[in-house]
């Protein structure tokens, strides 16, 4: 701590420099006392796109004419972001920070709102801290969901973070949106179980929960990334899982009943036993006969037990489906969150510490909320909408209920907690021709729109860690009055607290983006 305080001192003795002498210079000059090798890298090095692109998800953020970063600084510690933060807040530079880079829109490591920004990328920063004798385990902003799984089954086969089902998300990021996956019927969202946080706020000071207050605490615990200060580790709570889980998957058709079996199971995915998520994936897909196209129904299953007991469940709350029991596969908890991330079934654990995605693709995503059943004539309008389209987007449909539909809305920032199931629209291409992009944003619109009239309203809810821009962006000043339309749908009756507790606690706006949360006017 001594050293972190001298740094503190020397950084906030520096006069600020002009803002018209270059940013790369300015900005390593005044880091110049707390720099190592490898930590600084600018436009001229030539590691320069590789670590830009390491862990930018989305393909649709790694073309030329994206906007670039005039530096990348890799902190090794929580003195380095407060450097950065210090220096940054005195020569007026734009920061954006980046945990796991899977920001929809690209918003922790681009920006369309400044000309010039310094990325502060948080992939270096990677510790767990897993204690089993308190049921809890502190994370560092950069480390995956993968490592942390890990690392937590390491230490003990039956405890487990609820968390999100993609291994390759950033702890950071993915927790300050709410972080949903596979347990939260049964647990609620990574929010939800999230203890205590450190995190360093404009003036570069460090903040656990006693001294930020419980205010702050509960807007970062679902507020989204990128508004309050720069989360560098969270202590969340451990929860029990079983030795075994079960996973099955199993595909219905049109010609299959399709329609009949997605109406039944809007009515039954979010009251099926707490311990079981059934998800199901909806795309456009070929015949046997590879010339007429049908839509395919693929329901995915998570189970925190046995195959026996899933059978039971299934078959007595959802025999639609037809689940046999050589459906059902039988495995460790960690393997079974492994294969619901897109590995292989002979992936080693140890593949979750590489911290790489199982996919990568040029994509544009949009979400809903469903409150009421969508009848069957939606159903088939739905379907009728996804044929016609040239180039039309899947969908994932993930059931709520449970633990989720007890949680009261104010609990946390993320309001979505009576709702039947949540929609997440994708549209996905691997081409950077404009063209090709523009007919995939299209399929994504039309849907998006006919849906219009089965989701919830007033406002129409979006979920924040599937950032939307299309649904409206701050100006550089980010004032409450110009986005309370879009924040209403990210965050409901809770987005004036958020933006009360924003300018209590950042009233300069130095932590801003194209979608944070905004102050008030004066």
């Amino acid at each position: 701590m001594a050293s972190s305080t001298f740094v503190l001192m020397l950084l906030l003795s520096l006069t600020p420099f002009s803002f018209s002498d270059q940013i790369q210079e300015t900005f390593h000059v005044c880091l110049s006392n707390i720099l190592n090798p490898n930590t600084f890298f600018t436009p001229n090095d030539t590691d320069f796109i590789n670590i830009l692109d390491s862990t930018a998800i989305n393909l649709r953020f790694r073309t030329r004419s994206t906007p670039k970063p005039e530096v990348i600084f890799t902190p090794l510690n929580e003195t380095h972001i407060q450097a950065a933060v210090i220096c940054a807040k005195k020569l007026g530079i734009h920061l954006r920070f980046r945990s796991g880079g899977h920001d929809y829109e690209g918003a922790s490591y681009t920006s369309i709102m400044n000309d010039s920004f310094v990325v502060i990328d948080l992939s270096k920063m990677r510790g767990v801290d897993v204690n089993t004798m308190d049921s809890s385990v502190w994370v560092e902003a950069g480390a995956t969901l993968g490592e942390l799984y890990y690392r937590v089954q390491e230490k003990s086969k039956t405890l487990a973070v609820a968390a999100g089902m993609y291994t390759s998300l950033g702890a950071g990021g993915h927790v300050t949106g709410g972080g949903y996956g596979s347990m939260m019927r049964k647990y609620g969202l990574a929010a939800d179980n999230a203890l205590d946080a450190r995190i360093i706020n404009s003036n570069g000071e460090i903040l656990d929960r006693a001294s930020m207050g419980e205010d702050l605490f509960w807007a970062i615990r679902g507020g989204g990334g990128g508004s309050y200060g720069v989360i560098v580790s969270w202590k969340l709570r451990l929860v029990p899982v079983p030795s075994i889980a079960t996973i099955f998957n199993v595909e219905k058709t049109l010609q299959q009943n399709a329609t009949k079996i997605l109406h039944k199971w809007q009515q039954v995915g979010p009251t099926l036993d707490e311990n079981l998520f059934v998800r199901v994936f909806i795309r456009p897909s070929k015949t046997s006969s590879t010339t007429n196209k049908t839509v395919s129904t693929t329901y995915q299953a998570h189970f925190l037990g046995e195959a026996n007991k899933v059978m039971e469940i299934m078959n007595t709350g959802f025999p639609e489906l037809g689940l046999k029991k050589q459906d059902c596969l039988e495995m460790s908890w960690l393997k079974s969150v492994m294969i619901l991330s897109g590995y292989p079934s002979t992936a080693p654990p140890s593949d979750l510490l590489t911290g790489k995605p199982t996919f990568l693709n040029y994509f544009k995503a949009k979400a809903d909320f469903v409150k009421e059943v969508i009848p069957e004539t939606g159903l088939e309008g739905m379907w009728k909408t996804m044929l016609e389209a040239e180039n039309s987007p899947f969908l994932i449909w993930n059931p709520y209920g449970g633990m989720m539909s007890r949680i009261p809305e104010p609990s946390i920032p993320f309001p979505h907690r009576n709702v039947l199931f949540k929609i997440q629209y994708v549209a996905t291409w691997m081409d950077d021709e404009k063209e090709i992009m523009n007919k995939h944003v299209d399929g994504i619109n039309k849907l998006y729109k006919y849906m219009t009239r089965y989701v919830s309203m007033s406002p129409r809810q979006a979920y924040v860690n599937y950032r939307d821009f299309d649904l409206g962006m701050n100006n550089k000043n980010g004032s409450y009055e110009e986005v309370s339309s879009w924040g209403r749908m990210y965050f409901k009756d809770n987005f004036k607290r958020l933006v009360e507790i924003k300018t209590r606690f950042d009233p300069d706006n130095f932590f801003r983006h194209e979608q944070s949360i905004p102050i008030l006017s004066a």
